[in-house]
Parts: C-alpha cells; sequence; structure tokens
C-alpha cells in the first residue's frame, strides 16, 4: 500500500489503472517499458490516444476485381461461387442484410470443398452480415466455419471474438483476441484495445466470484508496521497504559506496541463486549479493531466499527477523526471510481479536528491517485506545516510537485523539486521512504546508477522492506533488460515477505516476457490470494487470464512460445 515503498494506503500499481494504462499490454509488452514509451509519444497508448480509438468496421473479404468470374458461358463451380458471392457483397454494401447473406449461402454451397481460403472468405462475410443482424450465435458459427478452413485468419478471430463478448463467453473472446494480437505481433492497437476490454470484463467477472469466497486476507507485520507508521497524530498508538492486568483493550495495545498482531482482533472483542462499568477504553477497542478487519480485507465489519466509532459524539476527536480518514480510504478502495463520499469523510474529519495531519496527508495521496496534483500538493503543504517532523509527508508532496512539473513540462519547477527531494533526504536520513521516492524518480528520469545508489541506502536502512527489492529488479529491467538479475532480486524479496503481493505480480509479468506461463499462472494466483480489494482482484485476474489465454492459443496453433517475438506483423 504505497506511492513508494511505505507510508500510503493505497497499492502503487492503482495509479497506473487510474490513469488508464491497458492491462492487454500484459500480455505481450512489460509494463516497465514505461520510460521507453516517453521517446516513442507517436506510438504511446495515452488516455487521450485510448478514448479516442474506437472499434473498426471488421471489412468484408474478396472485393477486389481480380477474382471476378470470367465472361465464358459456362462457369466453373469456384467462378459461379465468387459471382454469387460478389453479388452478396453488393447487397451488403446497400445494408441489406438479409439478401447478402442468401447469396453467400449460394456461394458456400457452389464452392468446392477443396477451395478452402474462397470457403473462408466466403464464411467471414456471411459473418460479417450476421454481425450486423446482430445474430451473434450465427456469426459465431460461421467464424469458426471459416478458421477452419485458415486457421490464421485474422478478421474471422476478430470477429469471432467480439460475437463472443456479446454472448458473455469472455473466455472464448479472449482466446480469440489473444490469438489476433500474437498474429499480428502485438503492434495493432485497436486489437490491444479490444483485448484490454475483454480482459478486464473477465477479471471483473473472475474478481466477483473471487469476493463470494475470500477468506481473510493476513498482511504482513511489515505491511501492518508501515499502515500505522503514515499516521502522525494516531491517539492510538501515542497512548501510554500502565496496568498490571493485560486484558481487553490493554492486552491488545500491549500486542500492537510488540508487533505481535495475531490477537489484537480477539482483545478488543473482549473489550467491546465486557459491561459499560468495566470497559475503559471502549472506543479506542471499536477503532482498533476496525483498523484490523480494513488490513485483513473485512470491509463490511470495518465500515461498521468505524461508524459506530463516527458516530459517537462525546468519544475523542482525534479516535473520530483517525476513523473517519480510515472511512475514507476505505471507500476509495472499494469504490475507486466515485470518490465523492471518500472526500465526504475527509471534509467531515477536516471540520472536526482541523489541526490533524493525517487528514491532509492520505488526502493528498488520494489526490495524487485521481490526477489532481495542485490540490494534493495543497494538502500535503498543511501536512507539513503541522507535522514538520514527517520525513514521509515531506518526500510525498515532493512526489506529487515531481508529477505536476513532469506534465506541465516545467524544467524550471522540475529543477527546484528535485532540490526538493535531496533536501528531505538530508533533513531525514532515516526515512526509507525519502531514498526509495528519490530512486524511483531517478529511475524515471533514466538515471539508473544514481538511482541503484538510493535503493541500496534504503535497503540498508530497511532490509526487511521487500517492495525496495521489487523496484531495484523493475530497475534493472530498465537499466541492463537482465531478466535473470531481475528475478533473483524478486525471488529474494519473496524470501523476506512471503506476503508481498506487489512481488509475486512483478515476477509474475516478467515470467510471462521471458514464455515461462504456467509459472507465471502460479504467481499470479499467489497474488490474488493476497488482494484486498476487489479493484485489486480485476487486474490480477486480468493478468492471470491473459496468461491463461496465451497458453491455450499457443497450443491450439502450434506455436513455440519462445518464438512468439519473431512472428510477423499482419495476416498469415
Amino acid at each position: 500500500m504505497s506511492t513508494g515503498s511505505t507510508g500510503s494506503t493505497f497499492p502503487k500499481w492503482q495509479l497506473a489503472i487510474l490513469i488508464g494504462a491497458p492491462v492487454a499490454l500484459g500480455i505481450g509488452y512489460l509494463y516497465w517499458k514505461k520510460s521507453t514509451e516517453a521517446e516513442e509519444s507517436d506510438d504511446t497508448l495515452t488516455k487521450k490516444k485510448l478514448g479516442e480509438i474506437k472499434d473498426k468496421t471488421i471489412s468484408l473479404d474478396g472485393e477486389s476485381t481480380h477474382d471476378a468470374p470470367s465472361k465464358r458461358k459456362t462457369l466453373t463451380p469456384l467462378e459461379e461461387a465468387q459471382k454469387h458471392k460478389n453479388e452478396g457483397n453488393v447487397y451488403f454494401r446497400e445494408a441489406k442484410y438479409d439478401l447478402a447473406i442468401q447469396e453467400y449461402d449460394l456461394a458456400i454451397e457452389k464452392c468446392p470443398t477443396t477451395e478452402n481460403n474462397d470457403l473462408s472468405t466466403f464464411y467471414q462475410n456471411r459473418a460479417a452480415a450476421y454481425e450486423h443482424l446482430q445474430k451473434w450465435s450465427s456469426v459465431v458459427h460461421d467464424c469458426t466455419k471459416a478458421l477452419e478452413c485458415n486457421r490464421k485468419y485474422l478478421k474471422a478471430l476478430k470477429r469471432r471474438a467480439k460475437a463472443y463478448e456479446q454472448l458473455k463467453e469472455l473466455a472464448k473472446s479472449l482466446e480469440d483476441i489473444t490469438a489476433a494480437c500474437i498474429l499480428e505481433g502485438f503492434q495493432n492497437k485497436h486489437t490491444l484495445i479490444l483485448a484490454d476490454r475483454v480482459l478486464k470484463e473477465l477479471g471483473q467477472q473472475h474478481a466477483k466470484e473471487a469476493l463470494k469466497e475470500k477468506h481473510d486476507v493476513q498482511p504482513s507485520k511489515f505491511f501492518v508496521k508501515n499502515y500505522f507508521a503514515s499516521f502522525s497524530d494516531d491517539p492510538i498508538r501515542k497512548m501510554v497504559i500502565a496496568s498490571s492486568e493485560p486484558k481487553g483493550f490493554v492486552k491488545a495495545k500491549l500486542l500492537l506496541d510488540q508487533g505481535e498482531y495475531d490477537g489484537i482482533v480477539a482483545a478488543c472483542t473482549e473489550e467491546i463486549e465486557s459491561s459499560e462499568a468495566d470497559s475503559e477504553y471502549k472506543v479506542e477497542a471499536i477503532l482498533l479493531r476496525a483498523t484490523f478487519y480494513l488490513l485483513t480485507a473485512r470491509y463490511e465489519e470495518a465500515a461498521s466499527d468505524l461508524d459506530t466509532v463516527i458516530g459517537m459524539e462525546l468519544a475523542d476527536k482525534k479516535l473520530r477523526a483517525n476513523a473517519l480518514i480510515k472511512r475514507a480510504s476505505l471507500a476509495m478502495q472499494t469504490q475507486p471510481n466515485t470518490p465523492e463520499e471518500c472526500f465526504t469523510y475527509f471534509a467531515q474529519a477536516e471540520e472536526l479536528d482541523p489541526t490533524n495531519s493525517d487528514i491532509y496527508h492520505h488526502r493528498g495521496q488520494v489526490f495524487i491517485l485521481i490526477e489532481r496534483l495542485s490540490e494534493a500538493i495543497s494538502d500535503f503543504a498543511k501536512a507539513c506545516l503541522l507535522c514538520p517532523n514527517s520525513g514521509i509527508i515531506a518526500i510525498h508532496k515532493c512526489y506529487a510537485s515531481y508529477r505536476q512539473a513532469m506534465i506541465n513540462k516545467d524544467e524550471y519547477a522540475l529543477r527546484k523539486v528535485m532540490e526538493g527531494f535531496r533536501d528531505a533526504i538530508e533533513r531525514f536520513p532515516d526515512c526509507v521512504e525519502c531514498y526509495s521516492l528519490m530512486a524511483q524518480v531517478l529511475c524515471d528520469q533514466q538515471e539508473f546508477q544514481e538511482a541503484d545508489n538510493f535503493f541500496e541506502k534504503a535497503t540498508k536502512i530497511e532490509p526487511e522492506n521487500a517492495q525496495i527489492l521489487v523496484h531495484k529488479a523493475l530497475l534493472q529491467l530498465q537499466w541492463t533488460a537482465n531478466l535473470d538479475v531481475a528475478v533473483q532480486l524478486i525471488e529474494k524479496a519473496i524470501e523476506i515477505d512471503d506476503k508481498c503481493e506487489f512481488a509475486y505480480e512483478t515476477l509474475g509479468t516478467i515470467q510471462v516476457q521471458r514464455g515461462q506461463l504456467a509459472e507465471a499462472i502460479k504467481l499470479f494466483e499467489s497474488a490474488i490470494k493476497l488482494a484486498k480489494t476487489e479493484m485489486e482482484l480485476v487486474h490480477l485476474y486480468s493478468l492471470k487470464d491473459a496468461a491463461i489465454a496465451q497458453v491455450n492459443v499457443t497450443k491450439n496453433m502450434g506455436l513455440d512460445i519462445a518464438s512468439l517475438a519473431q512472428l510477423s506483423q499482419g495476416p498469415f
């Protein structure tokens, strides 16, 4: 959960999703090549260009004049079939689809069964007419017939993929569109966008199914520690309790301070269920239990407990403000496309406790996610004034300013921001987030050696931080394109923290690129087990489904996965 390596309540990958990076690129294009895309702006699939590209109508085949029948009185069966096909094409262009179908019927009937190329054309054209009539099952049937005659027929693959999508047979649709992507060498933007759409639809379907059977997600101790570190004004962490009898909330607080998290929910529940007279820390217990429900993806219970604390008007305002911040984060995690509810909770927290730096820090991170960078910078600035000793807040302000300078292409602002990064590192030499975010920015600037030096410094400060090793692996891919070194770094990250979802996802994507699809699928499954939100599940299932489709397609087409890069562009 981080814009860098620690501190934030949102996973890093969400940023790419929310700004429109297409999932389909995960099939045959490494997402860490983003830096090279910046050098090829004409070909970059930006959010704007994605919006401009629409599904193209797949054309008819066989409309050139060379296949017109001769003027002899007696036509061969193939010439007669071509004559009916041409007449069908005329009707098709006039939008007389029923008449076109009748002519294509005759073309198929007359065509010798040995003429596979012509038959495939006739079936594909009839499928086009059925598509205009929205007879999707007939489209599938005719495209299948065309592919039986020519299994690498691009138009038939794309048309059948769209028909399967309409029929909600998404796995089959994905296989067809993946086959088309492979045949085109992953170079056709229109095909990639169709693949992206189907992947997301299928991912959403699988995510909803998975959520019904989802068990509690147990995060690593490191993850929990850094989550609490992201709150500078946390009333529970600041509490000092002297008690000779550790039970209920007192026991939960002791476990929290010791970094032993497993018994905290039970201890809080003990406090909550005790009689009013015996419960000294009921509000604190409800808030702490809600926090661990949030961390283990028990979102309904988390929302219920947080709402209870928020509604306690006589409770300490610090406790209620903390609950409102977490309620805002929960709203953003579960409803990322409608942030209005999230901002409503932040506004309530600000009204209740306007000097609480955590409000502005966490709201600033939401603003980063939705590309409202000026507002993010403003909130981080307020948080810095209220909490000047926080390196995490200071470096997140630098990061938001860097993003804005890059978008505006403001060289002067960029130089000032880089000075700000170095100043933050000098003021907070023990803050791992400062080094990690500085390194990621340097990667973006293609200053790879210096970036590697900062990652090394971050690792020395926090050797148990698995995410830094994953970022180092991504750096190596950009810098040296050395897949083996990257894999070694990520495998080490998993040894350090076997609950690092980011590591499994990234390694899975690398294995896709290496052609190790079976291994990639296992890694995506490991990441799925650790995913906490429907949004994360959609993303991870999309990657897994893409890998499965590629396995099936290469098997069905008799292709060697390792040879995909050598496939020529265009139809076969």
